[in-house]
């Protein structure tokens, strides 16, 4: 304990505790209210049911094709940005030093040790890890999509099951937006994590701004009311 207590100092144990609750607890609010509150997640997925729906009603599904491209386009543009943020993490391992220089010009700065500072920086990979995790297995989904396009049945034939159908159509690009949205929340998270490198309590502000401002865009947003109208 006393060895602990050299490298961190309470400020950083407290903003690391409080990192990690508001991220673990959001993700753990987003998941309960998912069903009985909407979200911009949620309230697309009556989007992407009609839009199931007017695939099977189609002959020529060119236009699918090309939506499903242009979804996997971002998903592939976040999963390489990623790997680049990764590599850059990496490397900055070796510049603490350079690092405290920069931040001994600026007031109200913390100075990082060695050990305290491979605690920052491996916490930033891990939550990129993360975030490049959700992107490739969201970006795969988009591909089992393209696949569940290309089998459907023709429209016109089987119609009494296209609704059961698109259904199924549906919940699996539901399920590749969730895990794309949980993606872009660990970039958000990632950006309040950097607060850190500079002082505790700015990654303390850092992450309830981030907390604030992906709830107002998820839960409160004019494109989810505008999503939401009927």
């Amino acid at each position: 304990m006393e060895m602990i207590a050299q490298w961190f100092h309470w400020q950083d144990v407290a903003a690391l505790v409080f990192f990690i609750c508001c991220w673990l607890g959001y993700a753990r609010y987003s998941d309960i209210v998912e069903e009985t509150r909407p979200n911009l997640v949620s309230a697309t997925n009556r989007y992407r049911l009609e839009w199931m729906r007017e695939m099977l009603a189609r002959e020529n599904r060119s236009l699918d094709a090309i939506m499903v491209g242009n979804l996997a386009r971002s998903f592939t543009f976040f999963a390489s940005t990623t790997i680049f943020i990764l590599a850059a993490l990496v490397s900055m391992l070796g510049y603490r030093e350079r690092m405290n220089e920069l931040l001994s010009n600026l007031p109200f700065t913390a100075p990082n040790d060695a050990v305290l500072w491979q605690v920052k920086i491996f916490l930033l990979i891990i939550i990129f890890i993360y975030g490049f995790f959700k992107f490739t297995w969201s970006m795969r989904q988009y591909n089992y999509v393209s696949i569940f396009i290309a089998a459907a049945p023709d429209y016109r034939v089987r119609k009494d099951e296209h609704e059961a159908i698109a259904q199924k159509g549906a919940q699996l690009t539901g399920n590749a937006a969730k895990h794309f949205n949980n993606g872009l929340r660990a970039y958000y998270f990632g950006l309040a994590a950097l607060g850190w490198c500079v002082h505790p309590y700015l990654f303390i502000f850092a992450t309830a701004w981030v907390v604030m401002v992906t709830y107002r865009r998820e839960y409160r947003s004019h494109t989810l009311k505008t999503l939401a109208q009927k």
